[in-house]
């Protein structure tokens, strides 16, 4: 897909519409557990000294049946501010297999 090298958007730093500077960044993967969950998780192992109890002894990733069958990874842009230099992320990224700055 083609995106346009320079975008012209709103800039939250300069609370105005400036033009931006596209990049595509790789997406890092998040974790599994929320962060709410991992807290718990952590309060939790605190008082009895025994860890996490087996609650994160899940199987390999790879024994699963639909493990790594998704076609294309979800786009990462960051827009960079021309005048203050600021980076912004992109709010959702859009399935593409591969990404063009035209």
């Amino acid at each position: 897909m083609k995106f346009p090298k320079i975008r012209r958007t709103y800039c939250k730093f300069c609370k105005k519409h400036t033009e931006h500077k596209v990049a595509l960044t790789k997406k890092k993967t998040p974790s599994t557990l929320k962060r709410g969950a991992k807290q718990r998780i952590k309060k939790r192992g605190k008082c009895t000294g025994k860890g996490n109890l087996g609650k994160l002894s899940k199987g390999a990733l790879s024994k699963w049946k639909r493990y790594n069958k998704k076609q294309a990874k979800k786009t990462d842009l960051r827009y960079q501010c021309k005048e203050c230099k600021k980076t912004q992320t992109q709010r959702k990224g859009i399935r593409v297999k591969k990404v063009e700055f035209a």
